[in-house]
């Protein structure tokens, strides 16, 4: 079936949402032929309330983000803009816009792409990840990009989820895929074999007929994980892939065509696809994409490549003014920084020694993006900010009942974008009322900023990474001296927190310094290597109720960090 065919398909129109208002409105005729994300939405009584009152944000009702993003923008900056930069290549607008609708050529030609099917992305950040994240939107497809550090065992539970039918992957990252048991094609790119993506993509077309996908078309599964280890996948419309660029992006950031973005997260964040895909490409700026550096790195290619935009968490500049590489950053305008909280201490000091403030911030897989911060004079050093315009945010008790300035409570969220998981109950667990409860526990004071307390869950946030309890213990308990185990998340100055492993050894087993390093390697080995316990401690038993129930809290009384 030929691209021009598939864009007049429509089927599946009998969900209805929310608008601004909380009342029932239906969603759009879908370009879907493939209607899994439309019957895998949750319940319409379980969304949460969304909200459009900001111009920016009322969007036609036939949308394709890729097309407003790549092909709309090369009409107003021109083929020869610079767009894509790594360290060693330049992609202008017109080559990533003519390599994109030939990989889309690759998948709905060669490979049978319909609307509406899952398309698995496997990784690191360079230019031909981003042309095949527009080929699968252009051609009506559903993307999951996945983070090349995950093993095949986290690998299965998403395919399982999200039932790929076809799985692109940079030939360097493919031998988990081998270990994957599914029926979706895998087609690997960044070699010279003559089946490779980029060498069958060179022979076709360079135009394609973007399929006329409704804007509120499912577009990204974003996998997340959850507190029980099993991922969770967010469902986000096309609409919401320019809102949360004409919202925290427009309002706070405030890019302009001239800036260069550089940054840290894997695009399978979608802290980082908004950050180094979608706010600099909605502007027409140029973005730097970077597979693999060390914070010193990272500030030699600001230096290398006069970067005026940085996205990484507070790690990565905390590390970089510990190796005094701060002034390498002399052309930085925009700093942000997000993926976990960043410390007073730190802001005050980057400010100190570079006269810039960092823009804080918060977000969520569930929301896509940002949602509260706060730039220049706006800043409350400590402070995450207040509401992005285009959210609203207040701290609620445990009832739902909104609660005083200055008191403590959970952080609940509305916006035009919102949490819609994939057929999974835990949806009414983060929607509650038509909120979005994030899971953070905030106070928020009588002018409307934010201050972050703790998360309100046992999801451990280590450099910028999500990491759940639960998935680190299965991995642990797989090593053959392990009987049980039990992960926490524990202070840590340079990583804001790390995995702590309680372990109880088999009968005859010696805990020592080898055998930590032993468990340590084995977990990196089955597991993405930033999940590894950094830190472990041996015991005889862990602490556990009288019915048996895990007491974790005993383990924070008791925190070590024998790292």
């Amino acid at each position: 079936m030929s691209p021009s065919v598939l864009s007049s398909q429509t089927v599946h129109t009998g969900f209805t949402a929310q608008n601004s208002k909380g009342t029932d409105m239906p969603l759009s005729p879908s370009a879907h032929v493939d209607t899994f994300c439309r019957d895998n939405l949750p319940p319409e009584s379980s969304w949460p309330e969304f909200q459009f009152e900001l111009p920016s944000l009322q969007y036609p009702e036939r949308l394709n983000c890729a097309a407003v993003l790549l092909d709309d923008m090369v009409a107003i900056v021109g083929s020869d803009k610079p767009c894509l930069l790594s360290p060693s290549s330049v992609w202008t607008y017109g080559e990533l816009l003519a390599r994109s609708n030939q990989v889309a050529r690759v998948l709905t030609e060669d490979l049978g792409l319909e609307p509406g099917q899952r398309v698995l992305l496997r990784g690191p950040n360079n230019p031909w990840l981003v042309a095949c994240w527009f080929a699968v939107v252009k051609a009506g497809g559903v993307v999951v990009t996945t983070m090349p550090m995950l093993r095949a065992p986290e690998i299965t539970k998403i395919v399982d989820i999200t039932s790929p039918s076809i799985m692109l992957c940079d030939h360097r990252f493919a031998a988990e895929l081998t270990a994957v048991e599914t029926t979706a094609t895998t087609l690997v790119y960044g070699s010279d074999t003559g089946q490779d993506l980029t060498v069958r993509s060179a022979g076709k077309a360079t135009d394609f007929a973007n399929v006329d996908t409704a804007a509120d078309d499912v577009v990204l599964l974003a996998p997340t994980s959850g507190t029980t280890g099993v991922p969770k996948a967010t469902m986000h419309f096309h609409r919401d892939v320019l809102a949360n660029a004409d919202t925290f992006s427009e309002h706070v950031l405030k890019p302009t065509r001239d800036d260069v973005f550089t940054g840290t997260p894997p695009l399978a964040f979608t802290f980082g696809l908004g950050g180094l895909v979608v706010f600099p490409l909605r502007v027409g700026a140029t973005t730097l994409l970077v597979e693999r550096a060390t914070p010193t790195e990272l500030a030699e290619l600001v230096r290398d490549h006069s970067v005026t935009v940085l996205f990484t968490a507070p790690t990565a500049y905390r590390a970089i003014m510990a190796a005094g590489a701060e002034s390498d950053l002399a052309s930085l305008r925009r700093g942000v920084s997000a993926g976990e909280h960043l410390p007073v201490a730190v802001w005050q000091q980057f400010h100190e020694r570079t006269g810039l403030k960092l823009i804080d911030g918060i977000g969520a897989t569930e929301m896509l993006h940002v949602f509260i911060s706060a730039a220049d004079d706006d800043i409350r050093p400590g402070a995450t900010g207040r509401a992005v315009p285009g959210f609203v945010a207040r701290i609620q008790d445990s009832e739902g009942n909104p609660v005083l300035p200055g008191t403590a409570g959970l952080l609940a969220v509305k916006g035009p974008t919102g949490c819609r998981y994939l057929a999974d109950e835990r949806q009414g667990k983060y929607v509650r009322d038509g909120w979005n409860i994030t899971g953070d526990t905030f106070v928020c004071d009588a002018d409307g900023y934010f201050w972050y307390q703790a998360r309100s869950d046992d999801m451990i946030v280590s450099s910028g990474y999500n990491i759940a309890a639960p998935e680190v213990e299965f991995a642990v308990d797989q090593h053959p001296s392990v009987a049980e185990s039990a992960v926490i998340g524990i202070p840590d100055e340079a990583r804001g927190m790390i995995v702590h492993a309680a372990i109880v050894l088999k009968p005859g087993m010696i805990g020592d310094a080898m055998l930590i390093e032993d468990i340590q390697r084995f977990v990196k080995s089955i597991a993405a290597p930033y999940k590894y316990p950094r830190s472990i401690e041996f015991r005889d038993s862990l602490p556990r109720t009288d019915s048996g129930k895990l007491q974790r809290f005993r383990l924070h009384e008791n925190d070590r960090a024998s790292a």
